[in-house]
Formats: C-alpha cells, sequence, structure tokens
C-alpha cells in the first residue's frame, strides 16, 4: 500500500504516513468500515438509507421534495439519479431495508442473523427497541454517535468463525475510558451520565445472549465499548441530492441552460434550509481500520469523504502530502476548527481523551484560555435544557 501505519510515541501512539507524494485533491486510500450504523434519529425523522451501507433508498426527486417540504417538485435531468429503486429489499423477519441483496446478504452474515427478530405487535418490548428508544431520549440531535453501533460489534464477534480475530480488530481501536498521561476521562462517562449508562448497559444485557462477548456485557467492558465508539467513530453521510447536483453539473450544457440549472440548484438549497436547516444527509456513525489510525491536526492534510454516496470512505488529500509526511485529519467539524484554541481543546478533550499540539495549537499556545463566543452559548442552551 502507498501508507503505512507507524508507532509515535507513548502519548500519540500510532500514526498514518505517507509512503509516496499524493497531490492535493488526490484519493489517498478507500475502505469498507467494519461495522456501520445509521443515528437513531436521523432514521426516525424519515432519512431512508440502506440498513448496512447507508446508500440512499429515495430517488434525488423524493429527497429533494421531502427536504424541501414541496410534494410538487420536480428536478431537471432525472438521469442524473443514481438511485436505483428497482434493488431495494427489505428483511422478511424485521422490515430493514436495504439497497441490495449484496447489501443484504452481507449484512446477515456479520451479524443481522444474530440481531433480527420478527416483526410483532409487540415490537416496543423488544430490548433491542427499547435501547435504541432508550437512546434517543438521552441523546438528541445533533447526533455524534449512536449506542446501536455496540450490538452490531458484539454480534459481528459473535457470527465470526474466528472469534478471538474479530475481537482483535475491534479492540485495535482506542477504548480507554480515561487518558492515564493526562487524566482526561471520556464526557459519556463522567458522573453526569452514570445513571444513563448503567440503563442502557441494562438493556443490552437484556438484548444480547452472552455466549463469546460476556465481559463486555459487565460495568466495564461496557463503558470500555462506550468509549470505542466514541473515541473512534467516525461520520458517515449519504445523499441522493447532492449526488443529483454533482451529475446534473457535469452535463454539456449550453451556457444558458447553466446559468437555469445553477439558479434551479441555489433555489433548491434555499427551500431545503428553511424547512430542514442543516440536517440534508442520511448521517450515521462508522469504524474504519485505516481511517482510525490518523491522527487529529487543526490544520489537517487530509479530510474523509464519501464518492461512492455509501459507508465506503474515500481519504482525500486537501495539501500536496510528501513521502513520509504524516497524514492527518480534522477531529472537529469546521465551525469548530474556527474556535479559540481552548475550546477546540475542551472539544478534543472530552470527545477524543486528548489535548492537542498541532502547529496550529503550538501556535496559538500563549493565548488566553478563553472560552469562544459560540460555545459561551452553546453551554448556555445545554443548560437550559437540563
Amino acid at each position: 500500500m502507498d501508507i503505512e501505519i507507524r508507532f509515535i510515541d507513548n502519548i500519540k501512539d500510532k500514526g498514518l504516513f505517507a509512503k509516496r507524494d499524493f497531490n492535493a485533491g488526490s484519493v489517498i486510500f478507500e475502505e469498507d468500515p467494519l461495522v456501520c450504523c445509521q443515528f437513531s434519529w436521523n432514521s426516525a425523522y424519515g432519512y431512508k438509507a440502506c440498513d448496512h451501507c447507508l446508500r440512499p433508498l429515495e430517488t434525488a426527486e423524493e429527497n429533494a421534495r421531502r427536504l424541501s417540504a414541496k410534494p410538487d417538485l420536480h428536478l431537471p435531468h432525472p438521469q442524473c439519479c443514481n438511485t436505483n429503486k428497482n434493488t431495494i429489499v427489505s428483511c422478511t423477519l424485521c422490515g430493514v431495508n436495504y439497497c441490495s441483496t449484496e447489501c443484504q446478504i452481507t449484512a446477515y452474515n456479520q451479524y443481522h442473523r444474530t440481531l433480527c427478530f420478527q416483526r410483532k405487535s409487540s415490537l416496543e418490548d423488544h430490548p433491542l427497541y427499547q435501547l435504541n428508544e432508550t437512546w434517543k431520549q438521552m441523546h438528541y440531535p445533533p447526533e455524534t454517535s449512536s449506542i446501536m453501533m455496540i450490538p452490531r460489534i458484539l454480534a459481528t464477534i459473535q457470527q465470526s468463525p474466528n472469534t478471538e480475530h474479530a475481537q482483535a480488530q475491534f479492540l485495535q481501536f482506542c477504548h480507554r475510558t480515561v487518558n492515564e498521561n493526562t487524566k482526561i476521562a471520556h464526557k459519556l462517562l463522567g458522573g453526569k451520565f452514570a445513571e444513563q449508562i448503567a440503563i442502557l448497559n441494562g438493556l443490552l444485557v437484556r438484548a444480547i445472549d452472552p455466549e463469546g462477548v460476556s465481559h463486555f456485557l459487565t460495568q466495564e467492558g461496557f463503558q470500555s465499548l462506550v468509549a470505542l465508539i466514541g473515541t473512534n467513530g467516525q461520520g458517515v453521510g449519504t445523499s441522493a441530492v447532492s449526488q443529483w447536483v454533482t451529475r446534473s453539473s457535469e452535463l454539456q450544457l449550453s451556457p444558458e441552460e447553466t446559468v437555469k440549472l445553477d439558479q434551479f440548484i441555489d433555489k433548491l438549497y434555499e427551500d431545503m434550509d428553511k424547512h430542514s436547516g442543516n440536517f440534508l444527509n442520511n448521517e450515521g456513525v462508522a469504524l474504519f481500520s485505516l481511517q482510525s489510525s490518523c491522527n487529529h491536526s487543526c490544520v489537517p492534510n487530509a479530510e474523509p469523504t464519501y464518492l461512492h454516496n455509501n459507508s465506503r470512505l474515500s481519504l482525500v488529500a486537501l495539501t500536496d502530502i510528501k513521502a513520509g509526511d504524516e497524514i492527518c485529519i480534522s477531529y472537529l467539524d469546521e465551525c469548530t476548527l474556527q474556535r479559540s484554541r481552548h475550546s477546540r481543546n475542551k472539544e478534543l478533550s472530552e470527545n477524543y481523551l486528548f489535548r492537542c499540539t498541532c502547529p496550529k495549537c503550538e501556535q496559538q499556545a500563549h493565548d488566553p484560555d478563553v472560552t469562544s463566543d459560540e460555545e459561551e452559548e452553546d453551554d448556555e442552551m445545554e443548560e437550559m435544557s437540563e
């Protein structure tokens, strides 16, 4: 491969490094996740995605109509929609939908055989349903993780022909509940959430057969899994509309037609923003072996993208990268990256158990430890909601 994982030190542990030069805009590598899951509220709000790979199950026109609340909307150039509804299949027992028979078979063989349950009138009594609903009431949007990743991890281990290897695949991820070097504890495991963690742990014990995974169902084992998904989960986003926009913008049109299309797209996004705000994508979370080896930088030289409109990750170079350079991504969203050093490190400490020492943070090391105005507003809103 054109990349390699290297040990760095006892603080950063490992990192991902380039073995050759990469030009800005080039794909460094691609990989499928070990496990992937749609966010619970994203699904509840009607965002239709393959239960295995998160590929959109709506056409671009259906997607645009729902997000803009305009049921009579028609998109030009319908050939630019790449959703194939003819291949969509459903599990006959539990009703979840897949974009293809291939995804259904892959999911069944990896974890769904263990987690699938027959749809009944008493569905609300099923422990997995209760686990999901309880998580939703504890964690409102915007979501950054999902408790439903944990049953899929445990089922993947149980269904594997080599359970030790499967377990090792997941334990390669950071699953510390505390960073011993800095005495930082993951925010989901603090005293504020102790009661929630106990409730979720109890529901998981009811939902999962303990065979082969009983050590993960203990309080300590469950907390390590919560830390694992909290510190390693990579957001996944797919969209039928965005794919249609990309493909239609590549059409060879006359100047007049191009202007007309651009105006239509601008108006479409304006309408979707009015009705749906920033939540336009099918969103979920996944665990990636290679991507998880990328360290954070507030001045990243690469970013994860989803060029195939499913959960397959493409790591794309943001700048020219030389052979031997460390490949770094940002664990923070674009808005948070623009906040103060203190605010960025507060976010990193609570979610990823470290404080950043990238060039930007080092340059700002002598800045006063003040909280960004935006974060103060966020804290006030959080206090009001409690």
